[in-house]
């Protein structure tokens, strides 16, 4: 059986998004993912560094301001904070942090 790319990066997506948040939403996830394109496959774009004010504010100027039509930027980044506080890992997969900035925002429903 021949497992995609996609799918070998879902599975880690899922692992480290089960350390964080036990029921989380799979399907979601997945929408995420897709919309960061080819980017999920680059090593250097793949993961996001809190250590890196610069990066934050592309997050919230890419993500939630672009992608999900925040409008509130202070309220972006206080999301953006708290997914920081919350996903403790070393290496914060992209697409699991956008899932955890939308899921903080309540914003899930753009993906839909």
């Amino acid at each position: 059986m021949h497992v995609s790319k996609f799918d070998e990066k879902m599975a880690t997506y899922e692992a480290a998004l089960a350390k964080i948040d036990k029921g989380g939403d799979k399907e979601l996830l997945r929408k995420v993912a897709k919309g960061l394109g080819p980017s999920i496959y680059n090593t250097d774009s793949n993961k996001v560094a809190c250590s890196d004010k610069a990066e934050l504010k592309r997050v919230v100027d890419n993500f939630c301001k672009k992608k999900l039509g925040m409008t509130d930027e202070a309220k972006a980044m206080e999301a953006v904070q708290a997914v920081c506080k919350k996903y403790v890992d070393r290496s914060k997969h992209r697409a699991v942090f956008y899932y955890l900035v939308a899921k903080e925002l309540g914003m899930e429903s753009h993906y839909d």
